[in-house]
């Protein structure tokens, strides 16, 4: 089924790429409590260097990938919606679950790395006492300790994509005018222009914003070079939602792309470790191709073969789609709580990590399925819409997480 500019056509291959991204982030924060010399907020003691080189695939292209797909929904729910319910719905389905989540979700895990790493003593309810007298914390004592004293913690998502949504609504108001002309513009990138063309920015921010403001901070406000690739991220997927010939010529190079993507990735990998730490211009610039070039490689060959593969009305979708907003607001506290307690019984690097990504899941799919969406009061703190009037659980509509 080729993507087509009717807004009455559902698009069952960005949904189902959302709830992968999601798994897949699940999956990531689970291996980030194991991977070796990669901080995080508690480490077990069972470290592998081994599940770098699979962390360090995943890590170039899974939020930017989490970002366009935010800007791929945003379109299509642009286009049901004026101006000022589409701003309202952002900021309730937004705003609402971050401040839930950093007073109720996220407090538990800056508790265990406080006390991890000495910044507190044993004892939850002293903690909290402190945690809401918003005053900032001895430095290092948790994530984010240090502004305001409170820390949405992995909910940093949250408020950059409601900043992006804010800055993107007067441009989409300008953009709706000229949809015509703009279709024409981008019908005209054929399948070169579209694995390069898209790079170039990124490579002037890796030389202009880079080397003052670093890699994301997830700060908000002084994470400049953060903020240049997420929202150009949102905007591409916005303009990609809705042109026909993009999406073709996508499925034009969906086999390229399975060999294109890796053998980026083993291009980027040989120069992160054979570099010298003092590059000349033309080796940053190289450098800086490599990596965002395995950045973008691999999402288009993400976006390229959901779209051949999974542009159906799979049974499990609909379900999936309203589980992505919850699960993703508790999971890293479950993966955090049940790491911090399974650590203490020294039960090998197998069991371990199996069991805390069981925890992970189970808390989950238990919270989700018997709490969160059975009781209204609970929906709107986890971005669900309410349940639709006289309706059982089971028929209610579609929620999906944009």
């Amino acid at each position: 089924m080729q993507p087509t500019l009717d807004t009455g056509t559902r698009r069952y291959d960005i949904d189902a790429i959302r709830v992968l991204a999601f798994a897949l982030l699940i999956l990531y924060h689970v291996g980030m409590f194991y991977v070796a010399d990669w901080g995080w907020h508690i480490k077990s003691r069972y470290q592998s260097d081994t599940l770098q080189l699979l962390m360090l695939l995943v890590n170039q292209w899974r939020m930017p990938l989490l970002f366009l797909i935010s800007g791929t929904a945003t379109w299509f729910i642009f286009r049901k919606s004026g101006a000022g319910e589409f701003t309202r719905n952002r900021l309730v389905r937004l705003l609402l679950p971050l401040a839930f989540g950093m007073l109720v979700v996220a407090p538990p895990q800056a508790y265990l790395e406080a006390l991890t790493n000495g910044a507190t003593q044993p004892g939850y309810l002293a903690f909290l006492k402190q945690y809401f007298t918003f005053q900032p914390w001895p430095d290092g004592a948790f994530a984010g300790s240090d502004f305001a004293g409170i820390t949405w913690n992995h909910l940093w998502y949250l408020p950059y994509l409601l900043c992006y949504t804010l800055v993107l609504i007067p441009a989409a108001i300008w953009l709706r005018q000229r949809e015509a002309t703009l279709q024409r513009l981008l019908s005209r990138v054929n399948g070169y222009g579209l694995i390069a063309l898209p790079v170039l920015p990124m490579l002037v921010y890796g030389f202009t914003l880079f080397p003052r403001f670093g890699n994301s901070n997830h700060a908000l406000l002084d994470d400049w070079y953060g903020h240049a690739q997420f929202f150009t991220f949102f905007v591409y997927g916005y303009l990609l939602a809705g042109n026909t010939a993009l999406w073709r010529t996508l499925g034009k190079l969906r086999g390229s792309l399975l060999w294109l993507a890796p053998a980026c990735f083993a291009v980027f990998l040989a120069l992160e470790r054979l570099s010298p730490e003092d590059l000349s211009p033309v080796q940053k610039l190289g450098y800086g191709t490599a990596v965002y070039l395995n950045r973008w490689c691999w999402i288009l060959a993400v976006l390229a073969w959901a779209h051949h593969c999974l542009n159906r009305p799979f049974r499990w979708l609909p379900y999936a789609n309203e589980a992505v907003y919850p699960w993703y607001i508790l999971h890293q506290t479950i993966t955090v709580i049940a790491g911090y307690q399974l650590a203490r019984w020294s039960l090998g690097p197998v069991l371990e990590p199996m069991l805390v990504l069981i925890a992970t899941i189970a808390g989950c799919l238990l919270l989700h399925e018997f709490l969160i969406r059975r009781f209204a009061i609970l929906r709107p703190l986890f971005g669900l819409k309410p349940l639709p009037t006289g309706a059982a659980v089971s028929d209610r509509k579609r929620i999906v997480l944009n």
